[in-house]
C-alpha cells in the first residue's frame, strides 16, 4: 500500500472531513421519508412512483458499495472520495431542481452512486490516520455519526419541509459538498490498495447480482413476493452472486478476497450487521411515521419526539469505542443488539394511538443506546480482522452486506405491515405496526447470539491472521515471469 505518513494534523482533519461527508450521506438515507407528500403535491405521480424516490437511492447505494472501495484501492481513496463527493452535490443540486418526479428518481440515482464511493472509504480513511492505540476511540465517532444521521433523517426532514420546502432537503448538501472538495483534496493524505488491476469480472458479477437481489426485495411489497417479475430477479441475482463467489476463489487480485471469511469476527460480524440494519431501519421506516398517522402530529413534532432515541447515538457511541480499545467489542456489541430487542419489544407492547409521549422515552433510550454501542465497535471488529492494507476491501463489504439488511428490512417489516393493517385509520396503522415489530426483535435476537462468536480482546490477533494469504488460497496456474508476489509488492510500497 502507498499513503502518506500520517500525523496528529492528518488524522484531526481526516476524521472531520469524512465525518462531514458521512454524516451528509447518512442523512439522505431516510430524509427524503417525510417529504414525500409534499413532493407528491408537487410533482405529482402514484404512491408506487413516489418510493422510487427512496428506493432509487437505496438501490444504486447498495449494488456499488463493493465498487466504490475497490475504485478507491485502485485510483487513490483521497481522489475517489473527493470525486464521490462532487458527485453526491451535483446529484443533490439535480434533485433540487428536478422538474418532474422521473427526473428527481434518477437524481436520487446519481446521489446514491456518488455515496457508494463515499460511505466505504470514509472508514478506510478514518482507519489509516489513527494508530491502532486510538483507532477504535476514533471509530466509535465515526459511529456515532453515521448513527445519528441515520437516525436524524426524519427529524431533519420533517423541520426542512415544514419551515421552508421539499427542495431544501437537497440544496443543503451543495454548500457542504462544495467545501468538501477542495478540502479533502489539500488536508486527506493518499493511500492506494495492494492490487492495481481493477477485478472487472468480479466489479459486473457482484453489481449485477446486487442489483437483482435488492431489486428483488423492494418489489416484493408492491408486485407480491411470488411474482415472476420478483422471482426472477432474486433468483438470478442469488446466482451472480454465486458466481462472484466462485470467480474470487479464482482471481489472481480478488476485491473481495473469501478467506476474509475464514475469520470469526468478519464473519460474525457482517451476520449481525445486517440484523442490525434490518431490525433498526425496518423500525425506523414504520416508527417515524407512526406518530404521524397513528396520532395526527406532523412531520416536525413527530420528529422532535424521537429524540430519544436519535440523539443517544452523539453521546455513547464515541464512550463505546473508547471504551472497545481496553476491553474488546464482543461484550458491547452483545449488549448493544441486546438493548436494541428489549427496547423494540417494549415499544412494541406499549403502542397505541393514545399512548402518551413520556411511555415511549425510556424504550427509545435504550434502543437508540442499542444502536450506538454497535455502529462504531463493529466497524473496529472488521477492521481489525484483516490486515491493514485491506480496510478498503473489507469496508467496502460491510457496508454493501449492511445495506441490504436494510433494505430488506423496510420490506419485510413493510409487507407485514400491509397485511395487518393500514393507513385508514390510526388504530389500522398501530395494528399493522405491532404485527410487524416482533419480526425486527427476533432478528435483532439472532444478530445478539452472533455478536458471542466474535473473537475476545485477546483472540483479535489469532483471528485476523487467518484472513493471510497462504499457499493454498494463490490462485492456480503459474504467476507471469517477473512478478513480485502481491504481499512483497505491497510490503516494498509501504
Amino acid at each position: 500500500m502507498t499513503a502518506e505518513k500520517p500525523n496528529k494534523s492528518n488524522a484531526i482533519w481526516t476524521l472531520i472531513i469524512t465525518g462531514l461527508a458521512l454524516f451528509m450521506t447518512s442523512l439522505d438515507n431516510l430524509v427524503v421519508g417525510v417529504a414525500l407528500p409534499s413532493i407528491r403535491a408537487d410533482l405529482g405521480g402514484t404512491i408506487e412512483s413516489l418510493e422510487w424516490t427512496v428506493n432509487a437511492y437505496t438501490l444504486a447505494f447498495a449494488v456499488l458499495l463493493i465498487t466504490g472501495a475497490a475504485l478507491g484501492d485502485r485510483f487513490g481513496r483521497r481522489r475517489m472520495f473527493a470525486i464521490g463527493v462532487g458527485l453526491f452535490t451535483a446529484a443533490s443540486a439535480a434533485s433540487a431542481l428536478a422538474p418532474t418526479l422521473d427526473a428527481l428518481v434518477a437524481a436520487r440515482a446519481l446521489q446514491g452512486a456518488g455515496a457508494a464511493i463515499v460511505v466505504p472509504l470514509t472508514l478506510t480513511l478514518v482507519s489509516g490516520a489513527f494508530p491502532p492505540e486510538k483507532r477504535g476511540a476514533a471509530l466509535g465517532i465515526w459511529g456515532g455519526i453515521s448513527g445519528l444521521g441515520v437516525a436524524l433523517g426524519p427529524l431533519f426532514g420533517g423541520a426542512v419541509v415544514e419551515g421552508i420546502s421539499w427542495h431544501w432537503i437537497f440544496w443543503l448538501n451543495v454548500p457542504v459538498g462544495l467545501a468538501l472538495v477542495p478540502l479533502a483534496l489539500r488536508r486527506l493524505p493518499e493511500s492506494t490498495g495492494p492490487d492495481k488491476a481493477l477485478d472487472l469480472p468480479g466489479l459486473g458479477l457482484i453489481g449485477t447480482g446486487l442489483f437483482g437481489l435488492t431489486f428483488g426485495i423492494i418489489r416484493g411489497e408492491s408486485l407480491g413476493w411470488t411474482s415472476t417479475t420478483v422471482l426472477t430477479s432474486l433468483i438470478l441475482g442469488a446466482a451472480l452472486i454465486g458466481a462472484f463467489v466462485a470467480w474470487e476463489l479464482r482471481a489472481r487480485e480478488p476485491m473481495l478476497p473469501m478467506r476474509f471469511f475464514r475469520s470469526r469476527g468478519f464473519s460474525a460480524t457482517n451476520g449481525l450487521s445486517f440484523a442490525m440494519f434490518f431490525g433498526t431501519f425496518g423500525a425506523i421506516f414504520l416508527l417515524s411515521q407512526f406518530f404521524q398517522v397513528a396520532q395526527g402530529l406532523g412531520p416536525l413534532d413527530a420528529g422532535i419526539r424521537t429524540l430519544p432515541w436519535t440523539l443517544m447515538p452523539m453521546f455513547v457511541a464515541p464512550l463505546a469505542g473508547f471504551l472497545s480499545d481496553r476491553i474488546g467489542t464482543r461484550p458491547l456489541i452483545f449488549t448493544g443488539l441486546v438493548l436494541q430487542a428489549g427496547g423494540l419489544a417494549w415499544i412494541t407492547a406499549i403502542s397505541s394511538p393514545t399512548t402518551a409521549f413520556g411511555d415511549f422515552i425510556v424504550p427509545f433510550m435504550m434502543a437508540g443506546t442499542g444502536m450506538a454501542l454497535v455502529f462504531p465497535t463493529a466497524a473496529a471488529t472488521v477492521v481489525s480482522s484483516v490486515r491493514e492494507v485491506e480496510t478498503g476491501k473489507a469496508s467496502g463489504a460491510t457496508n454493501a452486506i449492511r445495506e441490504i439488511g436494510g433494505v430488506m428490512g423496510v420490506a419485510v417489516l413493510s409487507s407485514i405491515f400491509a397485511a395487518n393493517g393500514g393507513f385508514t385509520s390510526p388504530q389500522a396503522f398501530t395494528d399493522g405496526v405491532v404485527a410487524a415489530m416482533p419480526v425486527a426483535v427476533v432478528v435483532l435476537a439472532i444478530g445478539a447470539v452472533l455478536a458471542l462468536l466474535i473473537p475476545g480482546k485477546d483472540q483479535v490477533s489469532e483471528d485476523a491472521g487467518k484472513t493471510d494469504r497462504s499457499s493454498s488460497d494463490r490462485p492456480r496456474g503459474p504467476r507471469p515471469v517477473g512478478r513480485p508476489e502481491p504481499q512483497l509488492l505491497a510490503a516494498s510500497k509501504s
